[in-house]
């Protein structure tokens, strides 16, 4: 990932405070004979029999509860949910997911009534709350999947190297591993370039989001997965950054830091080894097509603006949430149906979600700015 509050992207990490993606109801409610569309609306037990978390607890709702249903266009989310199902079918979990994935099959993805009558019939919703404090509001977050021009080889233009796991690591990791300083400097990284780019904290943001895309010369794009880390604790170089009163906490951002990089050429490697953790990547598969997002810890691809992560210690990997928050920086509201289809280890909480904004710049503005408030709701097959 790439999700920001993270190295959070893919299985595995994302790290500061950005993370890189991503996918005939009518038969089926004949064929079931459900309910009318409002029996959804009763509200089950007081919490789901199926799913318990240590850090969340779950208070029945009724979909009436859920700020926007209604107005959410369902279709744009339909495609990430049976990429969910494709998932979920496969793994042994305590929930029942494949009677309702199964169901999924008769449903016309172009429906949106189709789609919001699959749901309310088969799902029940459960109000998300922090256990510790009991606040059904937390932190929501966003990242996204960086793409950059870039060579295969050193350039004139691309001097910045993206690296992947150091062949004489690939037996036995040192323990500890050296930090990002000692890396840079120790010659141990040599020969394990996959690729150049241009902007070394661009290529830190990359990291971060732990995925992206590199745009070749030849117009091939190249795609890069995570590969592991050198198992440093991440820290912030945005706090450096605030700790010694170079930026302001508004300019705590992407776009602040890249600014201050731009005044301060001479300092951003000081800058980047504020931050002992080292994240290596991977060529992914060729067949792997380019239009879609980086593959989450639920091993499918990421979809923008549908996709989010989660702590696996809160939700169960895979579900169906829904989110009421707002946009960066913005009152204006933000609520939409999204899969829980990643993780990262400072998506921390019960109430925490890390909202996958898609690839490129603008999802990256988007991305980098976002730091809200917002409320979550888990849906559970009855």
């Amino acid at each position: 990932m790439i999700s920001k509050s993270k190295v959070m992207s893919n299985p595995a990490i994302r790290i500061a405070f950005l993370s890189v993606f991503g996918l005939g109801l009518a038969s089926l409610i004949a064929g079931c004979s459900t309910p009318s569309t409002r029996a959804g609306y009763r509200a089950s037990g007081s919490a789901p029999a199926s799913y318990s978390s240590p850090i969340a607890s779950f208070k029945s709702a009724s979909w009436e509860n859920l700020p926007g249903w209604q107005e959410d266009n369902l279709t744009q989310a339909w495609p990430a949910w049976l990429k969910s199902c494709e998932a979920l079918r496969k793994r042994s979990s305590e929930i029942n997911w494949r009677q309702v994935c199964a169901q999924a099959g008769s449903v016309s993805a172009r429906d949106g009534q189709a789609i919001r009558q699959y749901f309310e019939a088969n799902f029940l919703v459960y109000e998300v709350r922090n256990t510790a404090s009991s606040s059904e509001t937390g932190l929501i977050t966003g990242y996204y999947e960086p793409v950059m021009n870039g060579s295969q080889s050193r350039t004139a233009t691309y001097t910045v190297p993206l690296y992947g796991l150091p062949s004489a690591w690939k037996g036995a990791k040192p323990n500890p591993a050296p930090a990002r300083a000692e890396l840079m400097s120790s010659g141990v990284l040599k020969g394990s370039e996959i690729a150049w780019v241009q902007d070394p904290v661009a290529a830190a943001f990359m990291q971060i989001q732990g995925s992206g895309k590199i745009r070749l010369e030849d117009g091939r794009v190249l795609r890069l997965g995570y590969a592991g880390t050198n198992d440093q604790p991440f820290k912030s170089f945005a706090q450096w950054l605030l700790d010694r009163k170079e930026i302001t906490r508004s300019e705590a951002t992407m776009q602040g830091i890249s600014a201050w990089a731009r005044r301060n050429p001479g300092r951003v490697e000081e800058m980047l080894n504020a931050n002992p953790r080292f994240v290596f990547f991977k060529e992914l598969p060729g067949n792997v097509s380019a239009d879609l997002g980086p593959n989450g810890a639920l091993g499918v691809p990421l979809t923008a603006e549908r996709s989010i992560a989660i702590d696996l210690k809160a939700l169960p990997l895979g579900a169906p949430v829904f989110l009421s928050t707002t946009k960066p920086l913005s009152s204006q509201a933000l609520q939409k149906l999204v899969m829980a289809q990643d993780t990262g280890k400072a998506i921390v909480g019960g109430v925490r979600a890390d909202y996958y904004w898609g690839s490129g710049d603008s999802a990256g503005e988007l991305a980098g700015r976002m730091k809200q408030d917002g409320r979550m709701w888990l849906l559970l097959p009855r």
